[in-house]
């Protein structure tokens, strides 16, 4: 049977952290950087092998290390022979990987060909998780009118969703495709984007890297005097990640490369102290019941159980917002039990006739686009009496989408008159 460490015991079993040490704390020595030094004096080596002659200074800012822990690296790296001293600038080495260097440099690119930032340690990672939790903010009702002042939804659905946030835990949105749960979604995930967080490169375990921020998913908040900060770890945007019908088990887990020797954090560990939106939930390739079966921990307790190679299991924080926007009804979808770890359940559905034409009024400014003043009503009108549907939010939009995609087809300014309309609904519904 596999091993399960828990956080505690890794902690416990690896002394290197310190309360004062974090973001906040820029190392000023090997000891201080809390990672194995040979794991640093061998991703210093690879840095120069791929990169050339650096000073020290950049070789430093490629690590996220400061002068003094690269001054001590290079020396032992000099006095193992596997780097050299070609000159300098000002009173900055330049330094370059001798040929003993470079034949080591290959030997450890084929074991691990991990080379960026130098990578924080596990427990430094899960300390700095928990403290940034989002159950610590305190989101109001300014918050979520300010955050929603484009959408058209009224003031008792947005206190649902500021109760939601301040959970912190889980929200299921549900409903009729087209009435703008993802949209929903996505608008939630902004309210706690504005409080910014600490996110790393990459994380050690045991000797293992596993690489976390990611480029298309954290956003870069800048910091004032960055020369006191570790530069292993980048100020960001709370996170929101997005996944859909693509998403399957093996996402859920640390992802092995063949190739490169190191991991790459799954989309639940991006996300953490964040937002993480499973949309059109229960059209996964991964079932809901396989889902919430892998997740049940995770909701209740907060923390999540990773595999590494050879078995072993790894216990991770699990810190974030989930929500799950789907078209099925909750009893559709998982059983009660699993849906008692869902904490708030909220279901978004038509809109009236009057918020109908407010979205279609506000969609055709957005799209500078003019109307006859009676258009939104013959359109709601004849959804609900000749369609015999409900007035779905996105039906505006779509609608005068396709009045200027037949203008511009045409060459003139899209105008929605009576004629107008009836092709664009010709166009749109099937029947």
């Amino acid at each position: 049977m596999a091993a399960v460490l828990t956080m505690q015991e890794f902690v416990r079993s690896n002394a290197r952290f310190e309360p004062g040490s974090g973001p906040a704390h820029r190392p000023r020595s090997v000891q201080e950087v809390g990672i194995r030094q040979s794991l640093l004096e061998d991703l210093t080596l690879k840095t120069l092998y791929l990169s050339g002659t650096l000073s020290v200074l950049e070789l430093g800012r490629k690590l996220g290390l400061g002068y003094e822990v690269m001054e001590d690296l290079v020396a032992r790296l000099r006095a193992e022979m596997l780097c050299q001293v070609t000159g300098m600038t000002g009173n900055v080495p330049m330094i370059c990987v001798s040929d003993k260097g470079r034949t080591r440099a290959a030997e450890l690119m084929s074991q691990n060909s991990y080379v960026g930032a130098a990578p924080v340690s596990f427990e430094s990672y899960v300390a700095q998780t928990k403290a940034q939790t989002s159950q610590k903010l305190a989101v109001h009702a300014d918050d979520i009118a300010r955050a929603f002042k484009h959408l058209v939804i009224e003031p008792d659905m947005l206190a649902r969703f500021g109760t939601a946030l301040n959970s912190g835990s889980s929200v299921l949105l549900y409903g009729p495709a087209g009435t703008g749960k993802t949209t929903i979604a996505e608008v939630l995930s902004r309210v706690l984007a504005e409080d910014p967080v600490w996110i790393p490169y990459a994380v050690d375990i045991d000797g293992q890297i596993i690489t976390v921020w990611d480029r298309a998913i954290h956003k870069v908040v800048p910091v004032e005097n960055a020369n006191d900060h570790d530069g292993r770890w980048v100020r960001c945007e709370r996170p929101a990640v997005m996944v859909g019908g693509e998403l399957t088990n093996e996402m859920l887990d640390l992802q092995f490369n063949p190739v490169t020797k190191f991991y790459v954090a799954p989309v639940q560990m991006k996300a953490n102290n964040g937002v993480l939106i499973i949309d059109d939930f229960g059209r996964q390739r991964i079932r809901p019941e396989e889902l919430m079966n892998r997740w049940i921990v995770p909701l209740d307790r907060r923390i999540d159980f990773l595999n590494l190679s050879g078995g072993k299991k790894i216990e991770v924080p699990f810190e974030m917002l989930v929500v799950f926007a789907s078209n099925k009804e909750p009893s559709e979808l998982v059983d009660p039990a699993f849906l008692r770890r869902i904490q708030t359940k909220i279901r978004v559905g038509a809109v009236t006739p009057d918020q109908f034409a407010e979205i279609f009024r506000r969609v055709a400014l957005d799209l500078q686009v003019q109307y006859e003043s009676d258009i939104p009503y013959l359109l709601a009108s004849f959804i609900q009496d000749k369609m015999r549907q409900d007035l779905r939010s996105c039906y505006p939009r779509d609608i005068i989408n396709q009045v200027c995609w037949s203008a511009s087809y045409e060459g003139k300014e899209p105008y929605i008159d009576r004629r107008a309309l009836v092709r664009a609904i010709e166009a749109y519904f099937t029947s």
